[in-house]
């Protein structure tokens, strides 16, 4: 390795190309890879009855192999003596007609339009960094004089950003048009198990000159010799696809050095043609100490459409409980995006077994089959049924799905943290079959829910049914005002809330609590658009919404009642701050953390019970307010019952 420069700088300098070619001697420097793994993308850009101008030849045998199979016109030039006087040389007597010239690409004597093609291996990386960029837009300047319309510069390039963009932009601004064909990586014979191998990929840049400028920028991105072209509408998009190969290329190659169980790598791979997200691929090494059947290597998880935001899917802690439970070294979990068509779990896998197996852990015999595994052997179903945005929050997606249950949920995500369910709704329909036991018949394509029975109405949102955990401690947390109990019998409650969300929880406490009378604020009035168009949200002189900043509306409270705050914090020292703030102002502070989330529900009041009365906070007295409330929910007179149990949502509470 010794060989290879040790600055940018020396790339371009000829006084080291000089040295290393003399220290190098007779052996060939294949430069970003051989004949053998350039011939499909050059043959196709280059035919062989072209002139062709080879710009900095160097010792490689490129030329030499192009010769062979039939390109006799070819050109080479080389800024250093040494080499094109070996070159000459070593081809006097095989090779007659190849021909090797001394000379400066940024100033060359050759005609005007005199070549259809110019081929240039790694000599523009080396050129770039030389004088801030100018030595290397001159060798790009000469090639657009030398070659003819229709001519082809085909560069096979590490593409460096920098070196990308420069080049890109000057043919750009010629009026050309910009390939980019990327071949993956050039790895020694180990097959990059090695982590000082070299692991980046290398890459073709083809650009045609045309007569007339075209009326805007011809950008394409090919994955392969032979992929489909994607195109690219700017220059920095065309960059970041560079970016994305390369962060690839540098993943698989740390993946194939070793596992690491405390961390976990996501990639996205997107649709060859329309560049869209098709998979999230998440890597989930099992740890050290689990113990594994020797054959479990490596194994593929697919995520059921809709469920990737389960907790075991969603979360670290989720993931590698997965990786445990299924049992192999190394397992890769998809999930699939939404707007994407998927036939069913052949395609899928089809789809991404030439992918996934760039993934496998080292030791992997070559032969190991690699089981891909699923929920049921389904894909799941997702149906988007309404997208917008909002100039708040940003695009959302309202969509349906099939849960673990089998019954449907209508989900609200914004999709700048696709991750992240903002708001969820059981729908009334029963659950379908592959809800209550697994269908024993095959099916090829994804199927969708059970439809209704014929002359009903479509589903709708059941509200008696709350989804989020905390939204149930919450309704619970009102026994603590004695809602429900004969002392309280008539008397109003008024109930505050801040963010409505698809309105789920603000309509059952409307609903359910006979005598409570509920202002949400909301900032957004595009969600509240959302929550009455699709979650089944409407307002009454029981329940309204305020369009403004919910902070405004809690400082003008009074001081008695409850508050409750669903708290999400990771860092246990900024979840101490907040809650040694809230005792500061309420002195009986409660908390309900939630099953198998990092949620935590606090229950906060100012007042006590009078001298000789239980403690609000005790277990009899929590459990009497339970039962009272429970009973005044179950006994308001509407159409559908709550699905809630209040005493088993209070038999957590802790002091905070």
């Amino acid at each position: 390795m010794d060989l290879l420069p040790r600055t940018a700088e020396e790339f371009s300098s000829a006084e080291y190309w000089e040295r290393f070619f003399k220290r190098r001697g007779d052996k060939a420097f294949e430069w970003y890879g051989d004949y053998n793994q350039l011939c499909g993308v050059l043959h196709k850009y280059i035919k062989p009855r072209d002139q062709v101008l080879v710009v900095g030849c160097g010792n490689s045998e490129l030329s030499e192999q192009l010769y062979d199979v039939g390109y006799r016109q070819l050109t080479n030039i080389d800024i250093s003596e040494t080499v094109v006087a070996h070159m000459n040389q070593r081809n006097a007597e095989r090779r007659p007609d190849l021909t090797f010239i001394q000379a400066d690409a940024t100033q060359t004597s050759f005609d005007s339009g005199s070549f259809q093609a110019a081929l240039d291996k790694g000599t523009l990386d080396a050129m770039a960094s030389q004088e801030e960029g100018a030595l290397a837009r001159r060798m790009l300047g000469e090639v657009g004089r030398v070659l003819a319309v229709g001519g082809r510069y085909v560069c096979v390039s590490l593409a460096q950003e920098h070196v990308v963009k420069m080049a890109v932009e000057h043919f750009v601004q010629e009026g050309w048009a910009v390939r980019l064909h990327c071949l993956g990586n050039q790895e020694g014979e180990n097959g990059g198990s090695d982590s000082s191998s070299f692991s980046l990929p290398v890459f073709v840049l083809v650009c045609t000159k045309f007569r007339q400028p075209p009326p805007f920028p011809v950008l394409e991105m090919c994955q392969g010799e032979d992929g489909p072209p994607r195109r690219v509408t700017t220059v920095p998009e065309l960059l970041s696809a560079v970016k994305e190969q390369q962060t690839y290329a540098v993943l698989r190659q740390r993946l194939r050095a070793g596992t690491d169980a405390a961390h976990s790598s996501t990639l996205t791979l997107c649709h060859a043609t329309t560049g869209l997200p098709r998979y999230t691929l998440t890597v989930q090494d099992s740890p050290p100490s689990a113990k594994l059947p020797r054959a479990n290597h490596f194994a593929i998880f697919i995520v059921p459409q809709g469920r990737e935001t389960d907790w075991l899917y969603g979360s670290a802690e989720g993931r590698s409980q997965l990786a445990c439970s299924a049992g192999f070294r190394r397992l890769v979990i998809v999930a699939m995006h939404r707007d994407q068509e998927y036939q069913d779990m052949q395609a899928v896998q089809s789809e991404l077994s030439p992918m996934v197996m760039d993934l496998a852990p080292p030791g992997m015999p070559a032969n190991q089959q690699v089981p891909f595994l699923s929920v049921g052997g389904e894909l799941g179903w997702r149906e988007v049924v309404s997208r917008g945005v909002s100039t708040l929050s940003g695009e959302y997606s309202v969509e349906d799905v099939r849960g673990e249950d089998g019954h449907l949920y209508r989900r609200l995500v914004f999709l700048n943290n696709a991750g992240l369910v903002q708001s969820e709704s059981r729908l009334s329909t029963q659950p379908t079959a592959s809800g209550r036991k697994k269908s024993k018949k095959k099916k090829s394509k994804t199927a969708p829910p059970a439809a209704s029975p014929c002359g009903s109405a479509p589903p709708s949102v059941d509200r008696g049914f709350l989804c989020c955990a905390h939204h149930g401690v919450m309704v619970a947390g009102l026994s603590l005002l004695g809602v429900g109990t004969a002392e309280s019998k008539g008397r109003p409650v008024s109930v505050l809330l801040v963010g409505l969300g698809g309105g789920g929880l603000p309509q059952f406490v409307r609903d359910f609590v006979p005598t409570a009378t509920v202002e949400v604020v909301e900032l957004d009035p595009t969600i509240l658009e959302v929550a009455q168009s699709w979650f089944g949200f409407h307002t009454d002189n029981r329940l309204k919404v305020t369009l403004g900043d919910g902070l405004e509306h809690i400082n003008k409270l009074e001081s008695q009642g409850v508050f409750m705050l669903n708290l999400v914090c990771r860092d246990s020292a900024l979840r101490e701050n907040v809650l040694g703030r809230v005792r500061n102002v309420f002195p009986r502070v409660l908390s309900r953390g939630i099953e198998g989330e990092v949620n935590e529900v606090l229950l906060c009041v100012r007042g006590q019970g009078e001298q000789g009365e239980l403690s609000p906070f005790s277990p009899p007295a929590l459990r009497k307010a339970a039962q009272s409330l429970q009973g005044a929910l179950q006994g308001h007179s509407t159409p559908c019952k709550p699905q809630i149990d209040i005493t088993a949502l209070l038999e957590d509470l802790k002091i905070a």
